[in-house]
């Protein structure tokens, strides 16, 4: 099968391209236009010369269109990503991940594609009420990000009541791993702790469920594979909670450096947008593919570390900046 990735150079996208590749499938590489032709994480891949990469604007429906042509499947991920620049642009977050997200189901309609997931976030939840959020819970938008996500997924799930397009919504926890950015948490906390032992943060009690980045990628091939979830939601999470708190205190013993958190009063949200609490109810993916968790956060804390450190990876990162 050819699938095309949206989102293919950055953090997840650039995993889940090699993932596919290593297992034999085509690849179309989506991503944004640039001067330079610059295929973001993928630029040094070993699988570079099996990758048909194109170049274009989600926003835009003759690039993508033109993308999709020769593909049976597409994997959805080109997204806005960062809560606090919601703040700042929500108009950017409906033009990329709501019109965006029409212009792959129109397309994917108008060429009868055979496969089309999409990219969720557990922060459509809002904060947990119960002790685990399962894809029945009432979705909650939180913050223009969280809002510009509810509406993607209403869409698609809508083009496939409507029209029988075949769509799986797969719905990720906080995921982490090599290549992900300085504004999430975990590499935030990590990188600040390789020069530093004063960690600047936001709110230290909030509480995440983190998923390393190679068990999503199975978790979208177990997706892709299964004929159970047309037109579902499918949550992806560990079924484990731990607060920022608790979270520096791990890394430090991993790190072995006393590290001192420093909460910074911009890195909070907003009282009424924070989500403080995010727990996965992974039972159904469990029951319908049986997928299940590789990796334990201590695992892939250990793995992100030794990435971070080799190869100079930390020069991609300024953890004197704080990064929205």
């Amino acid at each position: 099968m050819k699938i095309l990735v949206t989102g293919s150079s950055g953090f997840i996208g650039s995993h889940l391209t090699e993932y596919l590749v290593e297992r034999g499938y085509e690849v179309v590489a989506f991503d944004r236009y640039n001067n330079n032709n610059h295929y973001g994480w993928l630029e040094k891949s070993k699988y570079k010369k099996k990758i048909e990469f194109i170049l274009g604007d989600i926003r835009d429906y003759d690039s993508v269109n033109k993308a999709m042509k020769s593909c049976q499947g597409v994997m959805h991920l080109a997204a806005l990503i960062g809560i606090p620049y919601s703040y700042i642009s929500p108009t950017a977050y409906i033009k990329t991940n709501v019109e965006g997200t029409l212009n792959i189901l129109e397309s994917a309609k108008n060429l009868k594609l055979k496969q089309v997931i999409i990219t969720s976030t557990s922060e459509v939840y809002g904060t947990a009420i119960k002790k685990k959020l399962s894809e029945n819970d009432e979705l909650k938008a939180q913050s223009p990000y969280a809002a510009s996500k509810i509406a993607a997924d209403q869409l698609s799930l809508s083009y496939y009541r409507s029209f029988g397009l075949p769509v799986k919504i797969i719905r990720p926890f906080n995921t982490f791993g090599p290549r992900q950015s300085a504004r999430a948490v975990i590499p935030s906390i990590i990188t600040q702790a390789l020069s530093k032992n004063k960690i600047k943060i936001g709110n230290l009690n909030t509480t995440r469920d983190f998923l390393y980045v190679e068990d999503l990628c199975a978790a979208y091939e177990k997706i892709l594979k299964s004929k159970k979830l047309l037109g579902e939601v499918t949550n992806v999470g560990v079924d484990s909670e731990i607060s920022i708190k608790n979270l520096i205190l791990k890394i430090s013993k991993i790190l072995k450096i006393k590290l001192i958190p420093v909460v910074e009063k911009r890195r909070v949200r907003p009282q009424k947008s924070e989500v403080l609490r995010l727990k996965c109810d992974n039972t159904k993916i469990k029951r319908m593919t049986n997928w299940k968790p590789k990796y334990d956060l201590d695992e892939g804390l250990n793995k992100l570390i030794r990435w971070i450190k080799e190869d100079d990876n930390i020069k991609n990162y300024k953890p004197e900046n704080y990064n929205i």
